[in-house]
């Protein structure tokens, strides 16, 4: 249920209200918007009768929500979700770009991307110094000294980071070096890992699990949420199919059908959908075609000797190539840089 309180209403009460869900044994959520003071009620599991609060001084509404998720929910906050990054904003009309290579290999390596992928016209670096890999075998990431990598790429180059936590030890340190804390596809349903992430100071990127539908993706932000963390960024990376022509199948519909469901902004990540380089392109174009709020792509200077994706990694001049091809995209401008 959603407390939808008056325009002129007292923190009293606001209080009064709080006070009177808890009473219930549930936890009331402030929701945060600038049209309207409201409440959200976790923790029930069945109906709540909204003649409980009416007679309560203050409140305008009580909106049952229909919703398995309910603070994700647009029933719950109509208007979109936008994460300020000062001069950089992720949701709303504007189009914003991450981009970086899959993994963290060493200061040199991070430089020059980064450099070349600021002069492009991307606002964040992407880089992973944790890697969940299939194999046991694969490169996994240079952790620690990876985070501290990247810590000097912001401080050269002034982009924000972005990079993956894969347990709560990781995600501890993860959110002392990041602008925004990833979670992977792997993760996606890892509960008590999201709700530590819902007790993050950082925003999170949540990515959709490989074999998840669209109401799995909202309930798995909705236990950050829960936990008190409303700075979510969801992805759409591709699911599983039969198709082999692509690792994974793309699926461009989810964005206008999460936009439909949820206020929280959506992105893309084409090179994790596609696997192959010259997929990436295409893809990011349709992305932003049906309304993605922004793109979070592969790139490495020399994706031959990548540890990690290289065959979906795109040059430094293929990426320019994109952001070019973003620009030309009518009435979806780019997020100014700082």
């Amino acid at each position: 249920m959603l407390i939808v309180m008056q325009k002129d209403a007292t923190q009293e009460q606001i209080d009064r209200v709080n006070e009177e869900i808890k009473n219930l044994g549930l936890t009331p959520v402030p929701i945060p918007g600038s049209q309207r003071i409201a409440i959200g009620i976790i923790g029930n599991t069945g109906a709540i009768d909204p003649a409980l609060f009416f007679e309560l001084d203050g409140v305008k509404e009580a909106i049952p929500v229909s919703k398995p998720y309910k603070l994700v929910s647009r029933e719950v906050k109509p208007e979109n979700t936008v994460i300020p990054f000062g001069d950089i904003k992720v949701g709303g009309s504007e189009l914003t770009v991450i981009a970086g290579p899959c993994a963290v290999e060493s200061l040199e390596q991070c430089l020059t991307i980064a450099r070349a992928v600021k002069k492009a016209g991307a606002h964040f670096f992407r880089g992973g110094a944790f890697k969940p890999r299939t194999s046991p075998y694969s490169f996994q990431g240079l952790g620690e000294k990876g985070l501290e990598i990247l810590i000097r790429v912001r401080e050269e180059t002034g982009l924000l980071i972005v990079t993956e936590a894969i347990d709560h030890d990781v995600l501890s340190l993860v959110e002392e070096a990041a602008d925004i804390v990833q979670i992977g596809a792997r993760n996606m349903q890892n509960f008590s890992l999201l709700k530590r992430a819902g007790k993050s100071p950082k925003p999170i990127l949540l990515k959709r699990g490989m074999s998840a539908t669209i109401e799995e993706l909202l309930m798995a932000a909705e236990y950050i949420m829960a936990e008190g963390n409303h700075q979510i960024i969801l992805c759409e990376r591709g699911v599983r199919t039969f198709a082999d022509h692509s690792r994974n199948t793309l699926d461009l519909s989810a964005i206008p059908a999460v936009k439909s469901l949820s206020h929280l902004p959506i992105i893309v990540d084409p090179s994790h959908a596609a696997g192959k380089r010259d997929q990436v392109i295409p893809l990011s174009r349709g992305a932003i075609a049906v309304g993605a709020h922004g793109l979070i792509v592969e790139v490495h200077h020399d994706p031959l000797h990548a540890l990690s994706d290289g065959p979906q990694s795109l040059y430094p001049e293929q990426f320019e190539e994109l952001m070019r091809s973003i620009r030309m995209l009518a009435g979806l401008p780019l997020a100014a840089h700082k």
